[in-house]
């Protein structure tokens, strides 16, 4: 396996709106001589949002954008991921919708976590969609985003079983662990690591 060195590491972006754990998950990966990139630039759309603090422990250059006017906010964000030299888009827990614009710019080169088994569940709210449903599994999803919400190539999935007594809460803690495996293996894969 090639030893990838941060020289020759895809210049990456990652759009954050909450916590960040997939964040955290992503930049410790990125770290590691196997990752094929180094997280230059944390986007929000939140100033508030928990995931900003990782910037500071990382050292990460970090922006919160707003998001409100789609032509401004698309025309700054394209300025500030060209002037970073960005060359990848990896969405995590991003609640905000790209335009149609913004995304033929940067096509295939936008990755995005969905806490479903696509192509069920697309948009909020999957798992208690998936708990009144009573089904049997849920799990997570890395896709390729295009203009259609949640509908872009799969890359990667991984299914987690869902027991008697599951509640929203615990759906949410057991796939969220498998999404911090999943994201950095599905990364992996699109660079045939």
């Amino acid at each position: 396996m090639a030893i990838l060195t941060g020289i020759n590491k895809v210049k990456t972006a990652v759009f954050i709106s909450g916590n960040g754990s997939n964040l955290k998950s992503l930049i410790k990966f990125s770290r590691s001589n196997k990752s094929p990139i180094s997280i230059k630039l944390i986007i929000s759309s939140h100033s508030k949002a928990k995931g900003l603090s990782y910037g500071k422990i990382f050292k990460i250059k970090k922006r919160v954008i707003n998001f409100k006017n789609t032509k401004i906010f698309d025309d700054k964000l394209i300025s500030i991921l060209r002037k970073n030299q960005i060359e990848m888009i990896c969405l995590a827990g991003f609640m905000k919708i790209l335009s149609k614009n913004f995304i033929q710019k940067f096509n295939g080169k936008i990755i995005n976590i969905h806490p479903s088994l696509l192509p069920k569940y697309k948009g909020l709210n999957t798992h208690k969609r998936a708990l009144k449903n009573k089904e049997k599994y849920s799990g997570c999803t890395v896709h390729f985003v295009n203009s259609k919400l949640d509908s872009g190539k799969i890359i990667l999935q991984k299914r987690v079983k869902i027991s008697k007594n599951e509640t929203e809460k615990s759906l949410t803690e057991k796939i969220l662990i498998q999404e911090h495996k999943l994201y950095p293996k599905a990364i992996s894969k699109i660079f045939n690591l």
